[in-house]
């Protein structure tokens, strides 16, 4: 069965839920005429209770319950058209690619960023790379704690590849960060490779990792494990399986 993109499966449940609201405020037998705040937060809650029938992540749920009643009150604030045309071109240098990807902007903290540090080779050079880096993080923190490292990043959204450039121009060394698509790179010139990315994300980077990596190479993946792959090692660095870290050797 065809998987719909969870993009388009939230248009959907949107749709649905405003017309499910419309209907029901048009047919309804009550003399009540409902405000339009209370006609947007009961959209609100369906859109929500639709997303968690269908199983979306644990995000959506809010994320639909809170849309149609932000843009009302949006709508009852007088701001300057400017500030939303800026809004969104910000959103959209960020999140551009998410649509198709379905790998939304995540940021690893610092406690990712150590348990790396320690499944890194100790005492030979090697390449490191972050696949989908964002505000390039995690190979700044590890260029400034492994000396014998060379360290990469490959980010598609332009804003977020554009600050982890200026970041590593002023504060590292031996730290490149290039605007490509991660499907793109040969990770075979690579002994570690890390990635922070989305469930829907690790069946094909997996079949990328097999193809492309050399034996002896360490793939590191942050939150998601891949389907029906055993990992060599599982770092927990908080309760919960969104703290794990999950690293195969190839």
């Amino acid at each position: 069965m065809m998987r719909v993109p969870v993009a388009l499966q939230s248009l959907l449940i949107q749709c649905t839920a405003a017309a499910l609201v419309a209907v029901g405020a048009v047919f309804s037998r009550s003399d009540f005429a409902p405000p339009l705040w209370l006609l947007a937060l009961a959209q609100g809650a369906l859109a929500a209770a639709m997303s968690r029938a269908w199983r979306q992540p644990s995000w959506w749920p809010p994320l639909h319950l809170g849309f149609l009643p932000l843009a009302w009150l949006a709508q009852q604030v007088d701001v300057a058209s400017w500030v939303y045309a800026t809004a969104f071109m910000a959103l959209l240098l960020v999140y551009w690619t998410t649509f198709r990807t379905r790998v939304p902007l995540y940021l690893s903290d610092r406690r990712a960023w150590r348990a790396v540090e320690a499944l890194l080779p100790q005492t030979r050079p090697f390449r490191f790379i972050d696949l989908g880096s964002g505000l390039g993080g995690m190979p700044l923190y590890l260029a400034s704690r492994v000396p014998q490292g060379e360290f990469q990043g490959t980010e598609i959204a332009p804003l977020p590849w554009l600050i982890s450039r200026l970041r590593a121009r002023f504060h590292a060394r031996r730290v490149s960060f290039v605007r490509r698509d991660y499907e793109t790179i040969d990770l075979s010139g690579f002994d570690v490779v890390f990635a922070f990315l989305s469930p829907a994300a690790m069946p094909a980077l997996w079949q990328q990792a097999q193809a492309q990596m050399r034996p002896g190479s360490r793939f590191i993946s942050l939150s998601f494990a891949v389907p029906g792959r055993e990992p060599d090692q599982i770092v927990s660095l908080a309760e919960g399986a969104r703290h794990t870290l999950y690293a195969w050797e190839m």
